[in-house]
């Protein structure tokens, strides 16, 4: 089995379905049915990635989310939400979720949603370098974050949009073409850029209020300015 995933559902049916397609991809995979045990079952085993529902009896998932993240802020976690609840997905992105999938979802889909968020935190070539701006450093290949010579703790995506946003200065990038190079999707809920751009403002900005360097293009998108 390859890279372990732990999946957090209290209905016991999607859980083996997700099971049984991840193990086909050569996951190594393990259920949990509700919060404490997906706290438990991190600290026994710290799996590559999360899978957690956002509806789950006694410890909810927000607050699960925000446990790990807390312990773990490079964890890869991917939220599953109700059909269109919306204010769900966005609490989920602003707690550290990396992405979500929507209920009822294809198998096959968060099978390849899975894949993508790995697929961007295996360990890049060495020749990828750092990204300097001001007292904000980016060492690319051992995928840390600095600034003002303190670590900061970004997410997965946090940190891929980052390194976009940083290889891409003074181009206007719309929301769509973040999404789609960032987070792999050809589609997909464009608030999902929003979040994720409000939560690196507040880690890298002075002021996320008045951003020096991701700035809003209004109605188009964003463009980071070196200092």
């Amino acid at each position: 089995m390859g890279q372990r995933v732990l999946v957090v559902d209290d209905d016991p049916t999607v859980s083996d379905v997700v099971r049984r397609y991840l193990e086909r991809e050569d996951f190594s995979v393990r259920l949990a049915g509700d919060g404490q045990a997906a706290l438990d079952a991190y600290r026994q085993e710290r799996p590559d990635l999360v899978v957690l529902d956002l509806m789950l009896p006694g410890i909810d998932g927000l607050e699960v989310c925000r446990r790990l993240r807390r312990q773990d802020p490079g964890l890869p976690i991917i939220m599953l939400t109700a059909l269109g609840e919306e204010s769900d997905r966005v609490l989920g992105l602003e707690m550290g979720a990396d992405d979500y999938v929507t209920k009822p979802f294809s198998p096959r889909e968060l099978a390849l949603r899975v894949q993508s968020v790995l697929r961007r935190t295996a360990p890049p070539p060495p020749q990828t370098g750092e990204l300097v701006d001001g007292d904000l450093r980016v060492d690319v290949a051992r995928r840390i974050v600095t600034r003002r010579g303190e670590e900061l703790a970004l997410t997965v995506r946090e940190f891929d949009l980052l390194v976009f946003l940083m290889r891409n200065p003074g181009r206007v990038l719309r929301r769509a073409e973040l999404l789609e190079q960032v987070w792999g999707w050809t589609f997909g809920d464009q608030s999902t850029v929003t979040v994720h751009m409000r939560r690196l403002r507040e880690k890298i900005e002075d002021d996320p209020a008045e951003p020096t360097r991701i700035l809003t293009v209004w109605g188009v998108g964003y463009r980071y300015e070196y200092a």
